[in-house]
């Protein structure tokens, strides 16, 4: 005989008590309890929480009297501007999903981006015009173009569309009523994946994990209220790890950058007292290696946040011995960012730089609010021991996932397979459950059946001092099969040969391990200063077919 559950009995969701989370609560907040704070710092523009919400209903308001609302795309090519902090919000208000596309692709790209997403809208600064010309010319439907004339950019470019950004805000509501989703499952972002093979997947966020891994930022970040926050990471990638809706639920303050380079950041810094940022390592080692009077003047504590390839030690203890705290985290686009953390442990503040730096290298524990994170055998669908030892694939499941991909069921059944997102990083489970990335996939090398971590022979080159940035990759062997090929990039002023880092590397790693090649050089990296490794193994390939 079933019994009824008096718990579920006419106690049902309603307006009282129930409303779909959705980021856009935050700018509501911000604006309501702390309207005169200054939100967003734009070179020399200044707008205050009360002003930054009635321009995002006025675009809002605008959007919707296109037509936008429900089920569109409105894409946006902008630089970390404050249009670009406005569309986080005012495009989701009508009901439609933001686009924001990588500044550094090319028209072919961005062409099929506009396609695959259906964009209705564009929204573009006048400094891409020339590649986003090219795009719409390829293009199979043109959208609507809204132009954005940035007073701070004075460099080349023309207007595309046929209205301004302002002249459109100007067509709009303050008091413009936004579209509520009908459900925090509704989407809200589409992001291309970097697309290296192929066409890019579009990845699908919803309303409740971009509510959900924007509050995790300022838990996972212990952010005090009205932190400012400095747009090192550009706000296309991932939307920003969802710090434009973080900021505002902070009730911080947005510091704009166009370009990122040291003197502007650090200038930044010092003038508005900056108290976070985050970025990719590069970023951080640009910052470490700048000159120490460029440095200068900064008495505040600064906090960073590190994300990308596995940060170097050397990385590491240069922030420390700048004085800026580092907090590291990992993620995919496809978890919204940022959606584990390297969580420091008190007992490690006695522990020297070295291995502290060691400690906070990890890929870490899952972010608060997503439900699991653990590095599992893909084969058996089993979590691997944690012997540090044992390799696996790193999984996630929970609230700060993506819907799945657009128009794609078959990869997004395969990414979801047994009921966790498959990463494609290889990675251990230390004993102490703390998870340590050991490559990408496609990264492991196997030189004569052995396998080597292409991370760890990087970690050994990044201990020379003369090193900036390394890549790893496997190159062609008729003896091994596959051996590692180094790119290096050197410090400024800083002289070594190829000789001298093959011998460092075999100082300190199993010879079968060091490189046999070293090629010094720039290399290739990508819009958030990843290292573009499929470029260098096509470099490796050549080189190898030219060497035999």
């Amino acid at each position: 005989m079933s019994r009824t559950n008096p718990y579920e009995t006419q106690l049902d969701r309603n307006p009282a008590n129930y409303a779909p989370l959705t980021p856009l609560l935050f700018l509501d907040w911000a604006a309501d309890v702390y309207p005169d704070r200054v939100a967003v710092i734009d070179g020399e523009r200044r707008f205050t929480w009360r002003e930054t919400r009635s321009r995002c209903r006025r675009l809002a308001s605008a959007l919707a009297r296109r037509g936008i609302g429900a089920g569109d795309t409105v894409a946006v090519m902008l630089s970390n501007t404050t249009e670009m902090v406005e569309a986080h919000f005012g495009v989701p208000m009508t009901g439609a999903v933001l686009n924001a596309l990588n500044t550094r692709l090319d028209a072919e790209a961005i062409a099929f981006m506009l396609g695959h997403g259906e964009a209705k809208v564009l929204i573009t600064d006048r400094e891409f015009s020339a590649t986003i010309g090219a795009a719409l010319a390829k293009a199979s439907a043109r959208p609507v173009v809204i132009d954005v004339d940035d007073p701070a950019y004075a460099g080349p470019g023309e207007r595309l569309g046929d209205k301004d950004y302002e002249a459109l805000l100007a067509e709009g509501e303050a008091g413009y009523a936004r579209t509520e989703p009908a459900d925090e499952w509704q989407a809200i972002a589409l992001n291309y994946t970097s697309g290296t093979t192929g066409n890019p997947k579009g990845v699908v966020y919803h309303h409740r994990g971009a509510y959900l891994n924007a509050i995790g930022n300022i838990l996972t970040w212990g952010m005090p209220r009205h932190s400012v926050y400095l747009w090192t990471l550009p706000m296309f990638h991932c939307n920003g790890w969802c710090f434009p809706w973080t900021v505002a639920a902070n009730a911080g303050t947005n510091v704009c950058l166009r370009r990122v380079e040291a003197g502007p950041i650090f200038d930044l810094i010092r003038r508005h007292k900056v108290t976070h940022y985050c970025g990719a390592p590069i970023v951080h080692s640009m910052l470490a290696n700048a000159p120490a009077e460029m440095r200068a003047g900064i008495d505040h504590k600064v906090a960073a946040m590190v994300a990308a390839a596995p940060p170097p030690a050397s990385m590491i203890e240069g922030m420390e011995r700048m004085g800026f705290d580092l907090t590291h985290v990992y993620g995919l686009t496809e978890v919204y960012g940022p959606a584990t953390v390297c969580a420091k442990q008190d007992e490690w503040a006695s522990l020297d730089i070295g291995r502290r730096a060691e400690r906070n290298g990890r890929q870490g524990v899952r972010y608060l609010l997503q439900d699991g994170m653990t590095v599992i055998d893909p084969k058996t669908m089993r979590e691997v021991p944690a012997d540090g030892e044992t390799m696996g694939e790193i999984m996630f499941r929970g609230n700060i996932t993506m819907k799945g991909y657009l128009k794609n069921p078959q990869a997004t059944a395969e990414a979801f397979a047994g009921g966790w997102f498959h990463t494609g990083d290889l990675a251990v489970l230390q004993p102490d459950g703390y998870v340590k990335i050991k490559d990408r996939a496609k990264d492991i090398i196997i030189s004569g059946g052995e396998n080597i971590s292409s991370v760890e022979v990087e970690e050994v080159l990044y201990r020379h001092p003369a090193v900036l940035a390394a890549g790893v990759v496997a190159q062609p062997d008729p003896k091994w099969g596959e051996t590692p090929c180094a790119f290096v990039e050197l410090k400024p002023d800083a002289r070594v040969t190829e000789a001298e880092l093959i011998a460092h590397c075999r100082a300190h790693l199993a010879h079968f391990k060091a490189p046999k090649k070293i090629v010094l050089g720039p290399l290739p990296k990508t819009s958030t200063g990843k290292i573009q490794k499929f470029v260098l193994r096509e470099q490796a390939k050549s080189a190898s077919a030219i060497d035999t």
